[in-house]
């Protein structure tokens, strides 16, 4: 039977291509406007500290995408994103779901995105293509 697992470099860069597309597009270049209407929603803190918050955000994302990339401590890395993604996630279902597209859809595909960052989690270290 032959191996039907993707190639170890091709599983992190997919993941890392989401962090990157999510911090560096949506946020830093700010090419997904919506992002930023989702957290004024936030009471007391969105007006305030929304794009500051984005812009941080936004970086953190980039660095969670060169982390994956690096393979460096990957069940950390792993677990932060889920801390991470899990606490958006909420937070938006809480505060933004009027706002926010397909709230339901989006908690079934970060749920995906966790699973594939779990997998990456699992390439052995130092394994190449």
């Amino acid at each position: 039977m032959p191996e039907l697992m993707p190639p170890y470099w091709l599983i992190r860069a997919a993941v890392a291509a989401v962090w990157f597309y999510e911090g560096l597009w949506c946020k830093l270049l700010r090419g997904e406007p919506r992002e930023f209407e989702v957290v004024k929603a936030v009471p007391r803190f969105g007006e305030r500290f929304g794009v500051p918050f984005l812009l941080a955000l936004g970086a953190v994302e980039v660095a969670i995408g060169l982390w994956v990339l690096s393979g460096a401590a990957p069940f950390l890395c792993a677990l932060s994103q889920t801390v991470l993604l899990v606490s958006l996630n909420a937070n938006g279902w809480i505060w933004s779901r009027h706002i926010i597209h397909d709230p339901r859809g989006m908690l079934v595909k970060n749920f995906a995105f966790l699973v594939l960052a779990w997998v990456a989690a699992s390439v052995p270290a130092g394994a190449g293509p």
